[in-house]
Formats: structure tokens, C-alpha cells, sequence
């Protein structure tokens, strides 16, 4: 972590090469937001043509998770949040369908999507969502979390479901991608005009205005900002 520093030290195998010609600022979404959301969609969740898919979260992560089932090929994208513009920055970028999170997000997916999505992505790290999300997964679907609890946190599912209804819950780590492998491959859907992941940036600060920054984070004001140095 370098900490906003000017230079840092890493290991050769934590750093990826991009074209010379992508801009740094675009560049730097790849690093985490885009790996993680959009791996969590074509590999973790493995979203294909004609899937109904619910993505619970509506930060950088959530939202590239959007853009990669739209990419996917899916027919129906529910974007919940519980901030009134993220969702409508969904639709922006290809959602079908928004709803607020809250007590009644689930009959609200279940209705949207006739009975229960096929693919969910919780991103949002809250365990009572992440229970929320399986709730919202329909028969033979899969539910997927790629957020980060707190390690005392649990999740209470309905344990006969898993069977009968052949459930399937599993964890996305960076979006299940391999780096080097995979930002070479997302950078070239972005510049196919597949993957717009330049849908994510609010906006670019100076140094002296991170704390700024932080704020508007903490606000939901912003998605992913990015510092640029002059």
C-alpha cells in the first residue's frame, strides 16, 4: 500500500503491464474495482446470455459487476442500493431494473425477476445482506459475496433450500481473477467499448484535496475517484 505516496517499492509479481497509450487515470480503476466486480460476474457467478442477475452494492465494485453482466450477456440487471443516485448511475450503465435496499428488497427482486435472479452478487461486506442476496436467488442460482465482513460476523441461510432447490453459495476473492492474466483482457474490453469502465470515474483530485476525497466516499457522493499528481 503505498499511502498516496509519490514512489513505492513492490514485488515484480504484484505489477501488470497496460498499453502505453491508456490514460493512468483509467488505468488505475483496474487495480480493484473492476478485477473484483467484473471477476465476480464472468467468473465467480459465471453469468451467461439470457441470465437474470442481482447485484446488491453500487460501489466501484458493484458497479463494474453491472457493467460485466450487461457485458455477459444478461437480460435483466437489478441494481440495489440504498443511495437514490448510484442506482440511477446503474441504469446508466446498463441495468434493467433498480430497487433500494431494505426490509423489502427481497420480494422486490423476487418480483422483478419472476421468482428469484438467477446470479446475485453481494459486494456490500454486511452479513444481514449477504443473507438478503441468497434470499433474493432463485432455484438453481447461485449466490455470489465478494465483500469483506467483519471476522466475527455470521450468516444464518436456510439450510434445506441448499438442497432441494440445488443452491449454490460461494466466495469471490478479487473476483476469482488472476491479474496478470485478466487486466490485460478487461483493458481490452474497455477499449472495445464492451467494458466502459470510465462510467465509474467521479471525478480526479489533486493531493491537497484527498481528505476531500474521503469525504464525498464516506457520503456515497462519489463511486471512484482517482488522485492525480501535477
Amino acid at each position: 500500500m503505498s499511502g498516496f505516496a509519490e514512489y513505492t517499492v513492490i514485488s515484480d509479481r504484484s505489477a501488470t503491464l497496460v498499453p502505453a497509450d491508456l490514460p493512468f487515470d483509467i488505468a488505475a480503476l483496474f487495480g480493484c474495482a473492476v478485477l473484483t466486480g467484473a471477476g465476480a460476474a464472468f467468473y465467480s457467478a459465471q453469468v451467461v446470455p439470457g441470465d437474470k442477475v442481482a447485484v446488491f452494492g453500487l460501489g466501484g465494485v458493484g458497479l463494474a459487476a453491472v457493467l460485466a453482466a450487461v457485458t455477459a450477456g444478461a437480460t435483466q440487471v437489478v441494481a440495489v442500493d440504498v443511495v437514490e443516485h448510484k442506482r440511477q448511475l446503474a441504469l446508466t450503465l446498463g441495468a434493467t431494473h433498480e430497487t433500494a435496499g431494505g426490509p423489502d428488497v427481497v420480494s422486490h427482486v423476487r418480483d422483478l425477476t419472476g421468482g428469484g435472479a438467477d446470479k446475485v452478487i453481494d459486494t456490500t461486506g454486511v452479513a444481514a445482506v449477504l443473507e438478503q442476496a441468497y434470499a433474493a436467488t432463485g432455484v438453481g442460482g447461485t449466490t455470489v459475496t465478494v465483500g469483506l465482513p467483519h471476522p466475527d460476523r455470521t450468516v444464518t441461510l436456510p439450510a434445506l433450500n441448499l438442497v432441494a432447490e440445488e443452491r449454490t453459495l460461494k466466495g469471490s476473492y478479487l473476483g476469482s481473477c488472476v491479474p496478470r492474466r485478466d487486466v490485460p483482457r478487461f483493458v481490452d474490453l474497455y477499449r472495445a467499448g464492451r467494458l466502459p469502465v470510465d462510467g465509474l470515474l467521479s471525478g480526479r483530485l489533486g493531493l491537497a484535496e484527498i481528505n476531500e476525497g474521503f469525504a464525498r466516499l464516506a457520503s456515497g457522493e462519489a463511486v471512484r475517484q482517482v488522485v492525480v499528481m501535477v
